[in-house]
C-alpha cells in the first residue's frame, strides 16, 4: 500500500445472468481457489432456492438481504494516552456492503448440513426477513456502538 498516493479502485465487470456488479462482487467472495464457475453455481442455484421459498425475483431477495444485513454504524480502536477507546463510527455505503457480503458468507457457511446453495438460499431468506445470524451481527455492532456513544468525541 503507498503512503502517499490512494490506490485505485479496481473495475469489476457484472455477473453474466442478472448484469449486476454487487452480484458479482458476491460471486468473487463466494469464490474458493479460483474455482468462479462453482461459485456461480451455488449463487444462482441460492437464488432460484431463495426465489422459491419468498415468492418473490431472486436477485430483488438479494438485494432486500443486502440492505437489510449493512450496518450503519460500526466501532473502530483509538489509543488515546494509554487508553485504547472504542470509538463509534459511521461506517460508508461500501464498506458497508463488503461488512454485509462478509457476514453473509460467514453464516452460510457456518449453518449446519445441506449444500452450500440451500445453506446461503436460507441465510439470504432470513437477511431479507429481518432475522438470523447476519442481522443479529449487525445489531450487535449496533448494540456496542450505542453502548460506547460517550467516546464519540474522540472520533477523527
Amino acid at each position: 500500500m503507498p503512503r502517499r498516493a490512494r490506490v485505485p479502485k479496481r473495475e469489476i465487470l457484472p455477473d453474466s445472468k442478472h448484469s449486476s456488479v454487487i452480484l458479482a462482487r458476491f460471486i468473487n467472495k463466494m469464490m474458493v481457489r479460483g474455482q468462479r464457475a462453482t461459485a456461480e453455481k451455488i449463487v444462482y442455484k441460492a437464488l432460484e432456492i431463495a426465489e422459491g421459498k419468498l415468492k418473490k425475483d431472486g436477485l430483488d431477495v438479494f438485494q432486500q438481504a443486502l440492505k437489510n444485513a449493512t450496518p450503519l454504524l460500526e466501532v473502530k480502536p483509538r489509543r488515546v494516552g494509554g487508553a485504547t477507546y472504542q470509538v463509534p463510527v459511521e461506517v460508508k455505503q461500501e464498506r458497508g456492503n463488503v461488512l454485509a457480503v462478509r457476514w453473509i458468507i460467514g453464516a452460510a457457511r457456518a449453518r449446519a448440513g445441506k449444500s452450500m446453495a440451500e445453506r446461503l438460499a436460507a441465510e439470504l431468506t432470513d437477511a431479507a426477513q429481518n432475522q438470523g445470524t447476519t442481522i443479529k451481527k449487525k445489531e450487535d455492532t449496533h448494540k456496542m456502538a450505542e453502548a460506547n456513544r460517550a467516546f464519540v468525541h474522540y472520533r477523527w
